[in-house]
């Protein structure tokens, strides 16, 4: 199995801990030099659903509260579907240069962000961006979630449909 194979099951590990919870099923981990050094997952302790507590973030944040002393350019992100928008350009903004996803997400997923489009601050941004390590795993858990009645979280939204569409 590749390095991105094996590092992303953890990432997956983290989307079940949140699936087995209710929770909409997305586990990142932030790896150096092999190891994991954060991870997050969506889950909700308040019951309310809160859209800046991402796994991205979360684990983002576990980071840089840690201050391991190590260079976020160094650090990559594996993450059981594309980071949205505000995932992507946060963790860009915090240095992150490379980011390794599972299942693509048609409806906000913020990867294919055209940088070099925008101002000076991100057009000179060089982002590795490797899609669809592990995708039918991370697919199969997000089947299960929208396929569950009692998920209500992005019922009827394109990514749900998309989702439940794929074979």
């Amino acid at each position: 199995m590749r390095e991105h194979e094996i590092l992303m099951l953890l990432a997956l590990a983290e989307a079940e801990v949140a699936l087995a919870q209710g929770e909409f099923p997305v586990g990142c981990v932030l790896v150096h030099q092999g190891a994991v050094i954060a991870s997050g997952k969506r889950v909700h302790s308040s019951g309310k659903v809160n859209e800046m507590d991402h796994a991205e973030m979360l684990a983002l944040r576990s980071f840089l509260d840690a201050e391991p002393g190590v260079a976020p350019q160094e650090v990559t992100v594996y993450a059981t579907m594309e980071p949205c928008l505000m995932c992507f350009s946060t963790l860009i903004l915090n240095g992150i240069r490379k980011i390794v996803y599972a299942y693509e997400d048609v409806m906000g997923g913020g990867t294919n962000l055209p940088l070099t489009m925008l101002n000076p601050l991100y057009a000179a941004m060089e982002i590795k961006v490797v899609p669809a390590v592990l995708r039918r795993e991370s697919l199969a858990l997000f089947q299960q979630f929208f396929s569950n009645p009692d998920n209500l979280y992005w019922k009827g939204s394109l990514l749900a449909s998309y989702t439940l569409e794929q074979k």
